[in-house]
């Protein structure tokens, strides 16, 4: 069994897709940061375990599904339609393949659109630069920053990630390399989400993701 979490602010919309398309062995771990439109009942409905994370903040979602998580492996994906979980297995097998060569790894899914409006222009520009900048930093070669993401609980608790904002992507590759981890990149689809756009569909959403990920490039600079 792995745990996959799914940090979730507003996607009642979006939640019965993404739970009915869970494969099996796969169990969804919905973090509700504090949303107001019932995602929390729905995700109850569909079956999912429901994770309160009240403080808002994408990193202080995923890090309340992580500590809430109970399987060796553990995913993290968004809950907004965008990501297909039927594509956790391959990337569960990636990091598989890499465990088994002895070494402690990250898998993330790099984005490849599908479908007209999936990656506007603007967010496609920030994740390109972020992601050079990245690269350079930590050694990487990464494409993107992926929110579609496999790896062993306990190595990522014990990184000690500390953001609770949008750089908490980028900080987990940053101490990931630092720490030796091998980091690895497999192709997945990336759909037009379900429902209003509250990060990268947006301008506005767009410039604060990249205002926090600059933050952790420029602390770990320090």
């Amino acid at each position: 069994m792995i745990d996959v979490v799914l940090p979730c602010l507003n996607e009642a919309e979006a939640l019965p897709w993404v739970l009915t398309r869970m494969p099996d062995g796969f169990r969804p771990l919905v973090v509700d940061n504090a949303s107001t439109d019932g995602s929390a009942r729905v995700a109850a409905d569909h079956g999912a375990r429901v994770v309160p994370a009240p403080d808002r903040g994408f990193g202080a979602a995923c890090h309340a599904g992580l500590a809430a998580a109970e399987t060796e492996v553990v995913c993290v994906m968004d809950a907004d339609a965008s990501l297909d979980p039927a594509e956790l297995p391959r990337l569960a097998a990636a990091l598989a393949a890499i465990q088994a060569a002895g070494a402690t790894g990250l898998v993330l899914g790099r984005r490849r659109p599908s479908g007209r409006g999936a990656w506007p222009p603007h967010a496609r520009l920030g994740n390109a630069v972020l992601a050079r900048s990245l690269n350079r930093r930590a050694g990487t070669r990464l494409h993107d920053l992926g929110p579609m993401r496999a790896a062993r609980r306990d190595a990522l608790l014990a990184l000690g990630l500390r953001d609770r904002r949008f750089g908490y992507p980028l900080e987990m590759v940053l101490r990931a390399a630092s720490a030796g981890w091998r980091i690895g990149e497999i192709d997945v689809a990336y759909r037009p989400r379900t429902g209003d756009s509250k990060v990268t569909g947006t301008l506005p959403g767009t410039v604060r993701a990249v205002r926090d990920m600059r933050r952790v490039l420029a602390e770990a600079g320090r």
